[in-house]
């Protein structure tokens, strides 16, 4: 163990529980601990988190769209530069035209699609964004002839062209009715060809410089290709919006499937979107087994069936398929049914459960759509609208690449581009969150609120968040003057157990409570069957010493040995990069290091419980726990007092493996350790073993709690942990 105190020895003789580890549960034998179960992974049970009243849903709604946008590295928002929009090669039908379309997201990025827009109407007409799927070459996708006459028999189509390709029937019928709509390919779809869509291998661009999707560096940064994806959404409205007949104000989306996934997104986060028709995805099971539709952190504490419901108050429309939606009549919708009553619009909800039919977006769920948007974009119409036969258009007539608009190659295109694009990414993040660090109080409002905001989603909870805890004696032992009483301490809601510890001097008043954090666990705190030196001054002084075992330390472990990697969960058997890819862990399951910090929580809730007249201090020592000590610094508000922390060098960008256990998605986009700091202005932290403070002191000055903020080296951490002392 690592400690810079001579270590004191007690007078007394060692009893044989404290010669040996201590233990609270019998050797082999776990805390009945609910996160040592199964890993939560995209095939568990999201059911919808009620809410009580409009109050408390403006609340939810606004903490689902905050974790999405975090989770896909758009909080803050990126910096929006020119579109520089191209629409070329006009082909006109009788009642619509279609148009080629590629503008750039991202400088050099494009969006590619096809433009449907009525003809013989007047404008300003309402758009409808139209993603897809994964249904192979979905713009130039045909079904061939033989499947789709049997689509035709079935009764799911009533046309072999729109049976063979249903994304342009109903981007045809949508212009006869009166709508401009935007189809626009998938990364890696189509004409959209710069950047594969789930790559097969990524090893070569996990680097620490120059990296690519799928790596540790883009992931410490919440870099995602469903990041990337969504974006272009938020893109393909910014280029509707340029569309001098484009009425703003009906903006609506739909897809099935996949594209479902991108329209719950991009209607839960962006409020130009005015309804919102997902088919065959929402439900309470399967959450999208794509990595376009996981990123990490966004499904801990919700599902799609919150994530649809965020549009709420706002039209929604859902269909159900014999899939993964097929119970969404009985598990999900009827929660939905329950908002939209209680918000006052249940005629804005729609959803049919046509199970009979595969997962699909055939006429009879197309049909259900026309009608959707009909009614909630005035268009007319009476009902049902049914569609009538069109002319299927060829690949050669809808790409949008030709010799007159060549398609990117060289650099352009494969890893070079993936490089680049993640390059400019981090420098434009990097440069919001600078431009957000105060120079004086006024802006340390916003500071809080974007930092501060993303490091208490990634934490995902605070202390006034923590439930009942209960500590539970097992065992007490008096010894050589201090009482050592070893018991489990429970949160009784969230079903965690830590084995825990507490020491204090039997004789003297309390003068306070110190939790103390070891990279060993609670056995830290003893050496050679002796309280280390520090630990017997505090008891010495009156202080009552606090400690557990967090979660992957010390009887968490059958063996009691160190825990070298988090627990990670695959696609299929994880032989290809994309499967790999850590949203299908971190998307569903807390990060081993943020367990820990819930663990803290625990310990200084119940600190609190010893003695509410007295003051809590909270101690972290090494490369573990300094920075563990510091996110739980950062969610406790006034409950801890003073807090001394030893990082020892550490940093989250050090890290080189997913499954590190100090591995924290989004930690690095977030200013690092010294972000982490930042955050707990204007609490009083003394900190040890940070190589750049900067950001923190400037942080604490703005808010006016410069003396609060101390950066010491190890012996002048030392010397203060000896005085405890503000």
């Amino acid at each position: 163990m690592r400690c810079h105190f001579v270590l004191m020895f007690l007078a007394a003789s060692a009893s044989p529980l404290v010669a040996e580890t201590p233990r609270v549960f019998p050797a082999g034998e776990l805390p009945a601990d609910s996160r040592l179960g199964e890993l939560r992974t995209l095939n568990s049970y999201f059911p919808f988190t009620p809410v009580e009243d409009r109050q408390q849903w403006s609340q939810r709604q606004a903490e689902i769209k905050q974790r999405i946008l975090i989770s896909q590295g758009l909080w803050p928002e990126p910096t929006k530069t020119r579109l520089r929009a191209t629409i070329h090669g006009r082909v006109v039908h009788d009642d619509y035209t279609v148009e080629r379309v590629y503008f750039q997201s991202i400088p050099g990025h494009y969006v590619t699609g096809s433009l449907y827009r009525p003809k013989g109407k007047q404008g300003p007409f309402p758009a409808v964004l139209c993603p897809h799927g994964h249904w192979r070459d979905a713009r130039f996708y045909d079904a061939g002839d033989v499947a789709a006459r049997k689509s035709v028999a079935s009764g799911a189509e009533r046309f072999v062209n729109a049976a063979r390709n249903h994304i342009q029937a109903r981007c045809v019928q949508l212009a006869r009715m009166g709508c401009i709509a935007f189809f626009y390919d998938m990364t890696g779809n189509c004409d959209s060809i710069q950047i594969g869509h789930r790559p097969d291998k990524s090893d070569h661009l996990d680097l620490s410089e120059h990296w690519g999707f799928l790596s540790v560096q883009a992931e410490l940064r919440l870099q995602n290709m469903m990041g990337l994806q969504t974006w272009n959404s938020v893109r393909a409205i910014d280029f509707l919006l340029e569309l001098s007949d484009v009425d703003s104000k009906r903006i609506g989306v739909t897809g099935a499937s996949g594209g479902g996934t991108q329209s719950m997104i991009i209607a839960a986060i962006d409020d130009r979107i005015t309804a919102a028709m997902p088919c065959v995805m929402v439900s309470t099971s399967m959450q999208g087994g794509c990595t376009c539709e996981n990123a990490p952190l966004m499904r801990i504490d919700q599902g799609n069936i919150d994530i649809a419901a965020a549009i709420a108050p706002r039209p929604l429309g859902l269909t159900a398929a014999d899939d993964w939606t097929k119970e969404l009549e009985t598990e999900g919708y009827p929660e939905l049914q329950n908002l939209y009553a209680m918000l006052g619009h249940s005629s804005r909800l729609t959803a049919v459960f046509n199970t009979h039919f595969p997962h699909n977006y055939n006429h009879v769920n197309r049909t259900v759509m026309y009608g959707f948007f009909n009614r909630h974009f005035g268009l007319g119409f009476d009902e049902p609208v049914l569609e009538r036969d069109f002319e299927l258009l060829s690949k050669e007539q809808l790409t949008v690449w030709n010799d007159e608009h060549p398609a990117p190659s060289g650099s352009d295109v494969g890893d070079l581009h993936e490089v680049t694009l993640l390059g400019m990414a981090t420098q434009d993040s990097a440069e919001r969150l600078s431009a957000l660090i105060p120079n004086a109080a006024p802006g340390l409002k916003e500071f809080q609120s974007v930092v501060g905001k993303a490091w208490e989603a990634i934490l995902g909870r605070r202390l006034d968040q923590v439930g009942e805890v209960e500590f539970a004696d097992t065992r007490e032992v008096p010894h050589g003057g201090f009482t050592l009483t070893l018991g489990q301490l429970n949160h009784v809601a969230a079903a965690e157990q830590l084995p825990a510890m507490t020491l204090r001097n039997t004789g003297g008043s309390q003068k306070g409570v110190v939790v103390w954090l070891m990279d060993a666990g609670k056995s830290g705190l003893l050496e050679d069957d002796k309280v280390i030196a520090p630990v017997a001054k505090l008891l010495n002084e009156g202080y009552t010493i606090v400690s557990a075992d967090l979660s992957g330390q010390g009887e968490f472990l059958s063996n009691d040995d160190q825990l070298d990697a988090q627990r990670m969960w695959y696609q299929r058997d994880g032989s290809k990069g994309w499967e790999r890819f850590s949203g299908y862990t971190y998307g569903y399951n807390h990060s081993l290091f943020v367990k820990r910090t819930h663990d803290v929580l625990s310990l200084v809730k119940y600190a609190a419980t010893i003695s509410s007249n007295q003051r809590t201090h909270l101690i972290g020592l090494d490369r573990t726990t300094g920075p563990i000590a510091l996110a739980a610094r950062s969610q406790v508000a006034d409950a801890v007092d003073v807090t001394l922390v030893d990082l020892d060098g550490f940093q989250f960008s050090q890290l080189t493996r997913p499954d590190d256990p100090m591995f924290v998605p989004g930690s690095v986009k977030y200013l690092d350790v010294a972000g982490l700091l930042s955050v707990c202005a204007p609490h009083i932290v003394s900190v040890a073993g940070l190589s750049d403070p900067s950001v923190a002191v400037q942080v604490f000055a703005a808010a006016g709690a410069s003396e609060s903020l101390r950066i010491v080296d190890r012996k002048e951490l030392d010397l203060m942990l000896e005085r405890l002392s503000p």
